[in-house]
Parts: C-alpha cells; sequence; structure tokens
C-alpha cells in the first residue's frame, strides 16, 4: 500500500483537494451521460463505483474528520449504493499510512523524543491506519503495545472541514433554523476524539464500568507512554469483527459475540448514561475463545434525563398505540414544534410512527434473530421511500434535539453489526448486570 509523506492540512489545500474530486465526479457522469446515448440500458453501478472510488481516493488523503464522514457513511448500508459502502468501509481500519519518516517526526512533535528512545522496539510501519490515527506494534519491558499516533493536523482541520460540509449539508436536508446546534454537536465529538488523553481517562473508566459483562475485555493502558496525541495500550491478539463474521461458520460463537456486544451497549445506555458511540468493526476484535474485545473509545456519548426518558418511553408498544401521548414525546424530542402548521404535524408524526414501527422491534422482543433479513429489508424499504418523499424534500428538515445525532447513530451501527455477525440474542439479558 502506498505511504503518505504529507497532509493537506490548512484550508486552502484541503480546497483545492475537495475541487479535485468534485471534477473527476463531474467527469465521471458526463461519460456516463454520453455512455448512455449509445446505450440506453445502461445502469449506474459504473459510474456509482467509479465515483465511490474517486471520493474515497480525495478523503483518504485528507484524513481526519473528511475521511471520519466516510467511515460513519460506510455504516449506513441501507441509503448508499453497494459499491460506496464497500469502498467507505476501507476506512475503518484500511487506508494508506503515514511513511516511516514522518511517524517519527510526528512522534517527536507530540512526544518530544523518538519512538526508539521510549521504547525497546518499534515498528515503524503501522498495522492499521484509519480515519484520525493509525497504530505501530511497540515492546516495552517483554511486553508487547499498539501505540496509536495521530495524523499530524487533523484536530485544526475539524473547523475546516466541518465549515466546507455545512452548506451543502444544509441544501441537501433543507435544515433552516437550529441547524447551527447539530453542526457544533457533530464538531464537539470530532474535537473530543482528536484528544487522546480524554480518550486515555475514558477507556480507563469504561473498562472499570463495564467488567461485571461476560465475555467482553479491554486493553490496558499506560498513561506514561500517552500524551495529548499518542495513545499506548496492550497488543490484543484477535481478528477484526468484520473478518470474524466473514468467515466464521460456528452459529453458537456467532450469538455469543452478538450477546456480548448487545450487553455491552445496553448496559452503557441503561446504567452508565454514557456509551461508546462509534460503532464499526475497525473498534472491535474477537480473540480464539470468542470473546469480544473494545479497542478504541475516542468517541462517547452522554445521554441526559431530559432526553433518555421521552426517547425509550416513545419507543414502547403502548405509546405507539396511544396518538396522544406518541405526539406529546414528540414534541419532549422536539420532532415537532410549536411552530408547526397542521399539515407538517400530521406529516411528521406518521412518518415518525412508521420509522419507530420499524426501528423499534428489537428492543420490543424477548428475543431478536438479526439473521432474519425481513428487518432489514423493512429498513431498507422506508430509507427508499423517504429519501424519494418529495414532500419531506421540502419540509423543514432541523427536527429532532441535537443528541438524536449519535445516540441515533450508535443505534444503526449496532444493528448493521449484529446483522453482520447473524446472531440471535436474548434482548433483555444484559438487565442482569444492572443489580
Amino acid at each position: 500500500m502506498k505511504k503518505i509523506d504529507s497532509i493537506p492540512t490548512n484550508k486552502i489545500e484541503r480546497v483545492a483537494k475537495l475541487v479535485t474530486t468534485g471534477a473527476k465526479v463531474g467527469g465521471n457522469y458526463l461519460k456516463y451521460y454520453g455512455e448512455k446515448v449509445i446505450n440506453p440500458s445502461l445502469t449506474k453501478d459504473k459510474l456509482h463505483e467509479e465515483n465511490a472510488t474517486d471520493i474515497y481516493d480525495g478523503l483518504k488523503e485528507l484524513k481526519g474528520s473528511a475521511l471520519k464522514v466516510a467511515q460513519m457513511l460506510s455504516m449506513e448500508k441501507n441509503l448508499l449504493p453497494k459499491s460506496y459502502v464497500e469502498k467507505f468501509s476501507l476506512s475503518q481500519f484500511s487506508v494508506p499510512p503515514l511513511s516511516a519518516p514522518l511517524v517519527r517526526k510526528t512522534f517527536k512533535n507530540y512526544f518530544k523524543q523518538y519512538p526508539e528512545d521510549l521504547f525497546d522496539s518499534f515498528s515503524p510501519d503501522s498495522i492499521n491506519a484509519a480515519s484520525i490515527g493509525q497504530v505501530h506494534q511497540a515492546e516495552k519491558d517483554g511486553k508487547k503495545l499498539a501505540v496509536k499516533i495521530q495524523y499530524p493536523g487533523v484536530r485544526d482541520s475539524i473547523k475546516t472541514d466541518i465549515a466546507l460540509v455545512k452548506p451543502v449539508a444544509v441544501r441537501m436536508f433543507n435544515l433552516q433554523g437550529t441547524s447551527d446546534e447539530y453542526f457544533q454537536e457533530v464538531e464537539d465529538k470530532l474535537t473530543e476524539e482528536t484528544d487522546y488523553q480524554l480518550e486515555l481517562s475514558q477507556s480507563e473508566q469504561t473498562r472499570k464500568d463495564c467488567a461485571v459483562i461476560e465475555n467482553l475485555k479491554f486493553p490496558k493502558y499506560y498513561p506514561e507512554y500517552s500524551c495529548e496525541r499518542i495513545i499506548t495500550m496492550d497488543w490484543m491478539k484477535g481478528v477484526h469483527l468484520s473478518e470474524f463474521c466473514e468467515k466464521e461458520t460456528s452459529q453458537e460463537k456467532r450469538d455469543k459475540i452478538g450477546q456480548t456486544l448487545w450487553n455491552f451497549y445496553m448496559f452503557q445506555i441503561h446504567k452508565l448514561k454514557k456509551f461508546h458511540a462509534d460503532p464499526h468493526p475497525g473498534n472491535f476484535l474477537v480473540d480464539e475463545n470468542a470473546n469480544l474485545i473494545a479497542i478504541d473509545f475516542g468517541c462517547m456519548k452522554e445521554i441526559p434525563d431530559s432526553f433518555y426518558k421521552p426517547y425509550f418511553e416513545v419507543a414502547t408498544p403502548e405509546a405507539l398505540a396511544d396518538k396522544e401521548y406518541f405526539e406529546a414525546k414528540l414534541y419532549e424530542l422536539e420532532i415537532l414544534k410549536e411552530t408547526d402548521s397542521v399539515k407538517e404535524k400530521e406529516f411528521f408524526s406518521k412518518m415518525f410512527h412508521e420509522l419507530l414501527s420499524v426501528f423499534t422491534q428489537p428492543v420490543q422482543a424477548e428475543e431478536f434473530d438479526f439473521s432474519n433479513p425481513t428487518f432489514f429489508a423493512q429498513i431498507a424499504a422506508l430509507s427508499e421511500k423517504f429519501s424519494n418523499d418529495k414532500t419531506l424534500r421540502k419540509m423543514n428538515g432541523s427536527r429532532g434535539s441535537k443528541h438524536f445525532i449519535y445516540v441515533n447513530r450508535t443505534f444503526f451501527g449496532l444493528y448493521n453489526l449484529m446483522f453482520d455477525i447473524k446472531a440471535k440474542i436474548k434482548v433483555n439479558d444484559f438487565e442482569k448486570y444492572l443489580k
């Protein structure tokens, strides 16, 4: 894999890279429509594949929050064409790494000494490279360690990247009025992810809080070998969750991993009210005994009671069956607004009732089989329906509390992981850890 000697960090460089990428995508469309004239039966499969490749190639050079967006989108399997999902999935743990000279320079800038001065041995070639940083193997006093080094300029470019994305998103989703708080929420979380001291403390706290959960393992973290842009932890042996999903043939092991993952998230959400908000395969390993290993806690979301209560109250069968109660909860969650017209109130009440009737199916059951394709087919059908709804496009898209962004992202990500695992679980099994 080609290695990177520099990363665009200032606004002009990053805008130039996005403009170049946009020009390539525009060229792909021109080529497609030219070929379409000659061959009217031509599908968009090749166009999607070429666009996905060009967009990903541009984002992987920018790294940071730009590549993080690709990582987030890779989990939205029902919203994007397959070629985009496949290409963007590479951002989870397989992107071009920094070259060895840039690694040494970056390490020296952050830690004021070279890696070989701190560790007994240090591999200059990264083992995994993702959106915000890359991981190297090191050894100290006979112990194997994983050293995550943040890419240079990532934190400084976040505000620029958000500013570039914002006008496009506002137009695409017709966000009016209060959209600033949504972008601020994303910017704040991305900024938190670049603070490795914060990640270290969150990792240690989560490790202690979740020690009660069976079949779940965490690495130990080393503050003495960590700083604001470098974090050092135990080297954990295992395969990435995506590899486990592709190769594992034992349904018993799949169910065990799925149950552990489900219990991990439900315990955090319902007991700790603070949870790991970045559920993608690159953040989990599976060891030889089918234990789940959680390895990244840069993105954590805290749920205030003012959001937690109505969010889960509206998801009950009783709430869905009581129109007046259901609408009252939608107001609490800021989905409905006092300024809404009768038409807007009726439209969004109906829309969210339909959405919740599907999305809440797993949490309303005693047991749920995530290998059953029917549930995900219903989600895909709703995604298709609302993405083509002309009435929705004209409505103000600024709906719902800012807390929806990462809470919903977590549930969507969790559902997708559970579908990949193909696990059958006991939905309320996590409650044994609440006592």
